[in-house]
């Protein structure tokens, strides 16, 4: 069965934002907003932007005279991240596919991409997008999830779908964590011709009062939703419980401890 990885649509971003975007994203977003805004920069793009999480951190640590443009190829997403923003704040939204920017060469002195590369399906013609739009000596900063092991919620996530759909497992926990070798993304980015490349790995242990909204997140926050109503005969509210029992029983309640560890890239475009 075909399964949509990158079909954030209908309510999917409401439920994105508010049970996954406290708890897996905000910190992230917080370390890779300020990576961004270091040099000052006068023009960022943002790709994969989603429903503003980084960008909302990225309007309030850039200067007041920078452009900032936020895209995403789902519309509905860049709806929610719309609402984040007061009249008169400095931020343009615009649909655009990462991997064919409808930008001119060298409109960008920042590009900016939390946990959208292992989405696109041509991750290189991302790189060399990247490269395109950037002037020279502009800085590309994305971000990938680590495998599995180091992120058990995505781990716990795929194994228990897996169990309510045992000859067709849905497979959009498979695709965030499968990206994270540093060494072949270094080769492609270099291949784009990007330098002075930098990976860091950071870690979290996020405390998390109720798990509930959370894993209801996770479930509706993501293509999984669709994946779960195509299979058909199966509630996802039990899917809910389901997730949420093996959440509490990995990391305890009130609070849970979630363990995260993502990898920011950072390259330059000499």
């Amino acid at each position: 069965m075909s399964d949509q990885i990158s079909h954030f649509v209908g309510n999917i971003p409401e439920h994105y934002d508010s049970g996954m975007g406290p708890v897996i994203f905000a910190d992230f977003a917080d370390d890779l907003a300020r990576r961004a805004a270091a040099g000052s920069p006068a023009r960022v793009l943002e790709t994969a932007a989603g429903t503003g999480i980084v960008t909302r951190r990225l309007r309030d640590l850039l200067p007041a005279t920078s452009r900032l443009l936020a895209t995403d190829l789902n519309p509905p997403m860049l709806a929610v991240s719309q609402t984040k923003f007061r009249a008169g704040e400095t931020v343009e939204f615009q649909q655009a596919d990462a991997t064919a920017l409808p930008f001119a060469d060298g409109s960008f002195d920042a590009m900016v991409c939390q946990f959208g590369v292992m989405f696109f399906p041509d991750k290189a013609k991302s790189y060399s997008e990247a490269f395109r739009v950037l002037a020279p000596g502009g800085r590309y900063l994305f971000s990938v999830w680590d495998a599995h092991r180091h992120n058990s919620y995505g781990r716990i996530a795929h194994e228990v779908a897996a169990t309510f759909f045992p000859t067709d497992p849905p497979q959009f926990y498979q695709v965030p964590f499968h990206y994270s070798a540093i060494d072949p993304i270094k080769d492609a980015v270099a291949e784009a011709g990007f330098t002075d490349f930098r990976a860091t790995v950071l870690s979290h242990i996020k405390e998390v009062a109720d798990i509930g909204p959370f894993a209801r997140g996770f479930v509706y926050g993501n293509p999984m939703i669709e994946q779960i109503r195509t299979r058909g005969g199966v509630d996802p509210e039990a899917v809910v419980a389901a997730m949420e029992a093996a959440y509490r029983r990995e990391w305890g309640s009130n609070p849970s401890r979630v363990p995260l560890q993502a990898i920011v890239f950072e390259a330059t475009r000499p």
